[in-house]
């Protein structure tokens, strides 16, 4: 009889374990198939919208994905047209090549006054080329001047019916004249923008130099 009462005891005692490690396999099961992710978006109009997937035309939009609890646990950002990641491409390239400016105006440079002296001796050398082009433009136009008196005994700029006609040279002569001083009134226009840009980019690296130094 004793057996007996420990037989049965030992059964029951059996269906609870069992029983408890059922409820625990299920409640482990129900925690594991509830992943379930709910998603948001706004469609053309504004309009917030959730839903188990994003239809496919919003699918290149912003998007969050909440899980049961109304807690935002992904945040996915919406696709990059083609012009965007260029503008972005170009951002990169221009904070590269800045970076690599300011690198290099601190690996060059050790106090503004070498910044200032080279700045000097630079623009000294395109004043004096500057100065050069406009002195040999005073010799060609002092040239055409007279050229241009001395062809007024020609026709066609000689009335007179027994003005001679114009020579070949001197007509050769006038037009070589005329594109000579248009060519140097082109470098003298060239020197003169190349000296005011090259004074204006000094005068920025040494602005940013003081930055980079912390200088005042």
């Amino acid at each position: 009889m004793p057996r007996a009462i420990f037989g049965v005891t030992h059964l029951k005692h059996l269906a609870w374990v069992l029983c408890a490690v059922l409820l625990l396999a299920l409640s482990v099961a129900t925690v594991r198939a509830d992943p379930r992710k709910v998603y948001k978006w706004v469609d053309n109009q504004g309009v917030t919208h959730y839903g188990d997937n994003i239809p496919p035309e919003y699918a290149a939009q912003e998007q969050h994905v909440i899980n049961a609890q109304g807690i935002e646990t992904e945040h996915i950002d919406a696709q990059k047209s083609p012009e965007q990641m260029a503008a972005e491409d170009q951002k990169k390239i221009e904070a590269a090549a800045s970076a690599s400016r300011d690198q290099n105006l601190l690996n060059t440079y050790g106090t503004v006054m070498e910044i200032e002296r080279l700045r000097d001796q630079r623009l000294a050398l395109l004043s004096d080329q500057v100065k050069v082009t406009g002195q040999f433009l005073e010799v060609l136009n002092g040239r055409l001047k007279k050229l241009r008196a001395a062809s007024m005994r020609f026709k066609p700029y000689n009335t007179d019916a027994n003005a001679p006609p114009m020579t070949d040279q001197v007509a050769e002569d006038l037009v070589r004249l005329d594109a000579d001083i248009r060519t140097q009134e082109e470098n003298l226009r060239e020197k003169r923008a190349e000296e005011a840009a090259m004074n204006k980019q000094f005068e920025s690296d040494i602005a940013r130099f003081k930055q980079l130094k912390g200088l005042h």
